[in-house]
């Protein structure tokens, strides 16, 4: 009875629920650690199986992240997170865990930190690259106000992908004289991280003689700890000395380096980060970590892992989509056009599989590019490629490709350049949140001279406008398309060019007309049939091209109708409506048009039906305006209907 009783103790008391804030951590006994990471490790697998999230990185900073609360103290101590996916355990550690069942969920915890959700995240991301910038901008903001808090900046191996990680590096020296970075290796971005940072990196983790420095930094490390730092201060120098080779990049740039460390040994950690914290120089500390570590298949297939859905707990499975995914077809439609167009070459910057790119990799591998998380050099890329004759496709985010503006208006527009602009994730991009919302791109294209954009109604369509893509020589050409699968729509076996600038009237009528963009089209279809039942004639046009508008259909129907609508998954401010409303009014045509789309706003993260509904985009929504607009009240039958 008695070890029954212990048994059923131990099974319910965890260590993990007594962490309410980092001082809790602090009082544990540093022998209890290393179980709490592993509570840590079995609460997020146990959670994100139901909601979903970044479960891969999350795992491989438990150790770290129990360290980093173990000797530093925020709020006052600044923890910057590049992309700041990894910040889940930093969650758990102040403050949230009783809302992490909540993460990604409408009206839960965020995926990524978060300014507004907690003091304790002093800065919010979601892009890669930025960490080392604002967290110099918090070092020196606290040199000139006379402070001496902590600034630790965690960034992954795959942030030094990024070229603005190094205009920061390149000026930490020159700014201030305390600033940790920590850079977490574990060779993965989203994907095998790829290119001379890469193996780089790697080589100074397996080579022998970094590995004998590795044994004999923690000799060091365990030699002084629990001693006192400026005793030992001219030791500490001249044994630095000895543990490092001259030719580390880092230090070349200033900054000292330590490392490399095992980044799951917590004793180890925290002496590290005890001794770093009273260094009056900037410093760097490499440790090698292990994405997905303690659950075996987010270490398999640590690209899958990375991010995603629900899944099941024993076996990592996840619920197949049911139709293909727009990437999906990406990739595999560029692959059959590449089999016979020498002249098709793909570029993504390190998604390979959420772009869909990884079916052109494996058919047509020398001429797929994975430039790492680097927008703006893949821009630049695509405009070499596409000056020697070549058809690029840059295959990026939406919201990503905003990295790389300054590039797609002086280089590809400026230029006249064939290059393919494909914009995954366009619209809502639901349980991410803001900083992956692809909700500007039509904004931000439509008024770039040479520029074509365009948006499919569904799967079929959008194949039809890869394969018109590929046969258009007059210069830079764009297409967005959302996250997930369409309607299902197969596509034909052999696929037709499209006229440049023509929509599609799928049905005429003498009321009002509806405008449906893209994956929208669903939706003005639904409103049409609401509206037919209040007995309005409704015309229905799947307008196709962003730009150029098709001018003709436009105005043909806005001359015959009471209302022309419009529907976008884009914000209104510069949409795709507002385009229709500016050439109306430059024809001196003035039918009303009611515009549905997103507010001026940025959109919190939650499921697509819910964001939807609060915000208005939808066919109930789209009604309710026509009919008010017209005078007129629902009936009983629209409200069934």
């Amino acid at each position: 009875m008695m070890k029954s009783d212990s048994s059923e103790i131990t099974a319910t008391a965890r260590l993990l629920d007594g962490i309410r804030s980092p001082a809790d951590i602090k009082a544990l006994r540093e022998q209890d650690l290393p179980q709490l990471a592993q509570e840590v490790r079995d609460e997020l697998v146990k959670v994100l199986s139901q909601t979903g999230g970044h479960l891969g990185p999350n795992l491989g900073v438990v150790e770290l992240t129990i360290a980093l609360h173990r000797v530093f103290e925020t709020p006052r101590d600044r923890f910057v997170m590049d992309v700041s996916h990894q910040g889940y355990v930093h969650k758990m550690f102040t403050g949230r865990l009783d809302r992490i069942a909540t993460m990604r969920q409408y009206q839960g915890l965020n995926g990524f930190l978060l300014r507004t959700e907690s003091e304790h995240d002093c800065y919010g991301a979601g892009h890669a690259g930025t960490a080392l910038s604002a967290g110099l901008g918090m070092a020196v903001g606290r040199d000139l106000r006379g402070g001496d808090e902590n600034v630790v900046v965690i960034a992954g191996d795959a942030a030094f992908t990024c070229g603005i990680s190094y205009e920061a590096l390149n000026n930490v020296r020159a700014h201030t004289k305390r600033f940790i970075v920590v850079l977490n290796d574990n060779e993965w971005s989203i994907a095998k991280n790829v290119g001379a940072i890469a193996s780089y990196l790697n080589n100074i983790a397996t080579s022998p003689t970094f590995a004998h420095l590795h044994d004999k930094a923690r000799r060091f490390v365990e030699a002084i700890a629990g001693k006192s730092v400026a005793e030992f201060a001219h030791k500490v120098e001249e044994s630095v000395k000895g543990l490092l080779v001259p030719s580390v990049i880092f230090e070349e740039l200033g900054l000292r380096y330590y490392g490399p460390i095992d980044g799951h040994d917590i004793p180890l950690l925290i002496r590290t980060f005890e001794f770093l914290k009273t260094q009056d120089e900037p410093v760097l500390l490499h440790i090698l970590t292990k994405k997905g570590k303690g659950y075996e298949p987010a270490i398999k297939q640590p690209d899958k892992f990375h991010g995603l859905g629900k899944y099941k707990i024993e076996s990592g499975e996840t619920a197949p989509a049911p139709t293909p995914t727009y990437s999906e077809i990406i990739g595999k439609t560029l692959s059959k056009f590449a089999d016979t167009n020498q002249k098709i070459v793909a570029i993504t910057a390190a998604m390979p599989s959420g772009t869909g790119l990884g079916h052109f990799a494996k058919a047509h591998p020398d001429r797929y590019f994975d430039v790492g998380i680097a927008e703006e050099h893949a821009a630049l890329f695509s405009c070499g490629l596409a000056t020697r004759g070549l058809k690029p496709f840059l295959t990026i985010y939406s919201t990503f490709m905003q990295r790389a503006y300054d590039m797609i208006i002086h280089d590809i527009a400026l230029q006249n350049l064939n290059v393919a602009l494909c914009m995954d994730r366009a619209g809502l991009s639901g349980d991410d949140g803001p900083t992956h919302h692809g909700l500007f791109d039509i904004g931000y294209l439509r008024h770039i001279p040479n520029f074509v954009h365009m948006q499919a109604k569904d799967e079929d369509e959008f194949v039809d406008m890869l394969w018109t893509m590929a046969n258009y020589n007059s210069g830079p050409i764009a297409i967005r398309y959302p996250r997930g699968a369409g309607t299902g729509a197969k596509p034909k076996p052999e696929p037709k060019l499209l006229e440049i600038g023509k929509a599609e009237v799928v049905q005429h009528g003498r009321d009002v007309a509806i405008f449906g963009l893209g994956n929208m089209f669903e939706v003005a279809e639904e409103a049409a049939r609401k509206l037919e039942a209040q007995g309005l004639s409704v015309a229905l046009i799947n307008p196709r091209w962003i730009k150029p508008l098709d001018t003709g259909t436009l105005e043909f129907f806005a001359r015959s109708v009471s209302v022309v609508c419009t529907i976008e998954d884009h914000v209104l401010h510069n949409g795709f409506g507002c385009a229709v409303m500016e050439h109306l009014y430059s024809q001196m045509i003035h039918t009303p048009v009611v515009r549905i789309g997103w507010p001026d706003q940025f959109i919190e993260h939650g499921s697509i039906p819910v964001l939807r509904k609060k915000h208005g985009v939808t066919a109930d929504a789209l009604v309710e305006k026509i009919l008010s607009l017209l005078g007129k009240k629902p009936s009983a039958q629209s409200s069934a209907a």
